[in-house]
């Protein structure tokens, strides 16, 4: 069997192209109070993904991150980042493009994201707050679920 060349290309699977990365807001408050015991670390995580201006394959994905450490009455610090990228999208249908910024995209900036959290809190004078790794598909099926719990939900009847 002979091997022939052909003018069609081979069948692509979706791609996803990181075109930059870059810090959207970033916020470090150290009130100078002590808690009267060992700190607790509040963290919330949220993504959001936006399509970009002219070009229709174009998102801006921020991972937003906040991290509270202290105690219930008194603030050790507050980090507040907002870490974006913009990534073109190619060859995914509908259902799993949305899949794919909320948990891919995600997963390619916490790395970098996570590393400049640890900068700032250990640039504040703190020991590095060091981010477990995040299950960012998990937190996607979870904000699935509270939506589609959300409208099942009834509104309260007005009296």
């Amino acid at each position: 069997m002979t091997d022939t060349p052909t003018d069609t290309p081979p069948p692509r699977g979706p791609v996803i192209a990181v075109m930059r990365q870059y810090i959207k807001d970033l916020s470090f408050e150290n009130p100078g109070t002590q808690p009267p015991d060992q700190p607790k670390i509040d963290l919330s995580i949220d993504v959001n993904a936006t399509p970009q201006g002219s070009e229709p394959n174009q998102f801006e994905v921020v991972l937003k991150l906040r991290a509270r450490a202290g105690s219930e009455d008194v603030t050790l610090f507050l980090i507040e980042l907002d870490y974006g990228g913009t990534f073109r999208m190619e060859g995914f249908s509908q259902a799993d493009l949305e899949a794919s910024l909320l948990i891919e995209c995600p997963r390619i900036l916490f790395p970098f994201a996570r590393r400049i959290i640890a900068d700032v809190s250990s640039d504040g004078g703190f020991p590095p707050l060091r981010i477990d790794p995040v299950d960012f598909a998990a937190l996607y099926q979870s904000q699935r679920q509270q939506a589609a719990q959300q409208e099942s939900t009834p509104p309260p009847a007005q009296a």
